[in-house]
């Protein structure tokens, strides 16, 4: 009989070359990139360039905020100005459910639209997404989930971010919420990519300082995970190296003076240069329990990945020393000539320091011992099947690893760390 520990290391073994054999059919698969539009007024920019794509009827899909707020006004005087038509659907909730997107679905029919311009935060861009496939496919949204899965090519879209955060803009991906079994469905087609992106920085100003953090630590998460895992090519290298230098130097500012422009814009930059990151070379077990919380919880997505980054990477330091050694490099934490497990260690206290003093939780409260095995077993589940994750883990470590975010009053009077039984790593 082989031991637990030998038969983790086999089934972490199967599953890396697994992946890795995935990877190498993700590099050939052809990724389209949206024109950018960048800098203050953008917005208005788009609407003139749209304005004259000769649609019949634009939709817009944002959410009731933005509308009161008047972020729309650049975009649509642009689009009256050009003579085209549109219509606002502005009921978008943060991680927009299936019945609220196919109220969208129903409205975009209802007013003969042919192309969407997805305005707002990941929510917006995801319902965005969502709606364009199940328009073109005439399928229902549970059908659509998962890879390819439309035959037929989506509406065009087009993007207006107002979060510094998901990179949505340019990514294949669209998250929508399943409430009836308390999980988030993922629908992945490349051809879902915006056919063009303004990144604003004057919509980004009145952002409160906790959006803010928590959308800005989804980029970092975004860079990090693509930066870590086995699917990294020279591109997505590039591009996440890049976002993390500038989330680092720019996100404390963003959060302390919320109406200073220039960092505003660089962290729009790096929203999306994580974007492009992990569209190419995928994400994690951040990502992975951060979908559980999300559809059990409803948290923020960027607050759970927010909360769940600096847990993760620790567990996963030992098969990524040589690469968080050239992230702190890059995040100007520490120098070239330093030893890799110097800057390694250095990286994931800058990790720690910057969600400290964005005042990023290290717990989270909803979270209940209870619902931590099952939270474990979906996250594995998602992790495994679907993610290039540098170092595996079992069960019982994923649950030990949740665990550590519960709530001080909720957490076992002796919190217990990550099990390592397994050192094998693929």
């Amino acid at each position: 009989m082989i031991s637990e520990s030998t038969r983790n290391a086999l089934v972490a073994s199967g599953l890396g070359t697994l992946m890795r054999g995935a990877g190498l059919v993700t590099r050939f698969i052809p990724i389209p990139q949206p024109t950018l539009l960048v800098g203050p007024g953008s917005s208005g920019r788009l609407g003139q360039s749209v304005a004259g794509m000769g649609h019949s009827k634009i939709l817009i899909v944002t959410d009731s905020i933005i509308s009161k707020l008047g972020l729309l006004n650049d975009l649509t005087d642009a689009l009256t100005a050009g003579g085209a038509e549109f219509v606002v659907f502005d009921e978008i909730t943060p991680d927009a459910p299936i019945p609220l997107i196919e109220k969208g679905i129903d409205f975009y029919r209802a007013n003969g639209c042919d192309a969407i311009v997805a305005f707002g935060g990941g929510s917006s861009m995801d319902a965005s997404k969502a709606i364009a496939v199940a328009v073109a496919n005439n399928k229902p949204l549970r059908q659509l989930a998962g890879y390819f899965k439309g035959l037929r090519a989506p509406v065009k879209i087009y993007a207006v971010p107002t979060t510094a955060g998901t990179g949505s803009e340019v990514t294949v991906a669209a998250v929508i919420s399943d409430p009836e079994k308390h999980r988030k469905l993922v629908i992945v087609d490349p051809r879902m990519v915006p056919k063009m992106a303004a990144l604003d920085p004057t919509l980004m100003t009145g952002l409160p300082p906790h959006i803010t953090a928590a959308t800005g630590i989804d980029a970092l998460t975004h860079a990090i995970e693509a930066f870590v895992g086995n699917w990294t090519t020279p591109y997505s290298d590039g591009m996440a190296l890049s976002a993390v230098g500038l989330i680092f130097e720019n996100l404390r500012t963003c959060y302390t003076d919320g109406k200073n422009l220039a960092a505003r814009e660089k962290m729009a930059l790096a929203s999306t240069y994580a974007g492009f990151a992990f569209t190419r070379a995928n994400v994690g077990y951040v990502h992975a329990i951060a979908h559980q919380f999300g559809g059990l919880y409803h948290t923020p997505h960027g607050l759970a990945n927010a909360i769940m980054l600096p847990l993760v990477l620790k567990f996963s330091a030992p098969a990524i020393t040589e690469r968080l050694a050239l992230l702190a490099v890059r995040a100007k934490v520490g120098a070239e000539d330093e030893d890799s497990d110097v800057l390694a260690q250095k990286f994931l206290d800058a990790v720690d320091q910057l969600n400290a003093d964005l005042g990023i939780p290290t717990t989270l409260a909803a979270l209940k011992e209870s619902d931590i095995p099952a939270l474990a077993k979906a996250a594995c589940r998602e992790a495994h099947t679907g993610y290039p994750v540098p170092r595996y883990m079992s069960q019982e470590e994923c649950e030990d690893l949740i665990r550590l975010a519960l709530p001080k009053a909720a957490a076992p009077e002796t919190k217990p760390t990550p099990k390592r039984r397994s050192k094998k790593t693929v």
